[in-house]
């Protein structure tokens, strides 16, 4: 009698298992996050346009659907604020928002501003749906790169 406890109780165990290996991947839902923040532009932060545009943020959608991000914006620790227009950001793709100015598209959003906004040393990229609710956080605290991967 023995002998058929053990094997029940092994039948059992890799049974237990089985359903925690195939659970996994069914659980891992994808997100529309905060990807990246380049923070410290290449170069003297003299304020053109162009050294603007190269201080961005990245959001990735890593879900199998597109998700419209009309309304969801994006602030600094200071409150900065850029609202996403009516873009949609389709299965696995990445968006930059760029601070500067230039022409949006489905790759690159421009905030339009005639300022820096992230700080070169710390601050924190807060990325919140249209109905307030935070989606996505990073922070940094580095001078030593220019950027953070979330």
């Amino acid at each position: 009698m023995s002998r058929f406890r053990s094997v029940a109780a092994v039948s059992v165990a890799v049974a237990g298992c089985a359903t925690l290996l195939t659970a996994g991947p069914a659980q891992a839902a994808g997100t529309v996050h905060l990807y990246k923040v380049y923070y410290d532009s290449p170069g003297s932060d003299l304020g053109g346009n162009a050294s603007l545009d190269a201080e961005w943020v990245q959001l990735k959608n890593s879900t199998a659907t597109s998700v419209s991000l009309k309304g969801w914006t994006l602030t600094d620790a200071s409150n900065h604020r850029y609202t996403f227009p009516a873009v949609t950001l389709k299965a696995g793709a990445i968006v930059a928002v760029h601070t500067g100015k230039g022409t949006n598209n489905s790759a690159h959003l421009y905030q339009g501003r005639a300022a820096y906004v992230w700080n070169n040393d710390k601050d924190t990229a807060t990325l919140r749906r249209s109905t307030g609710a935070v989606q996505s956080t990073c922070s940094y605290n580095s001078t030593k790169v220019d950027y953070k991967v979330c």
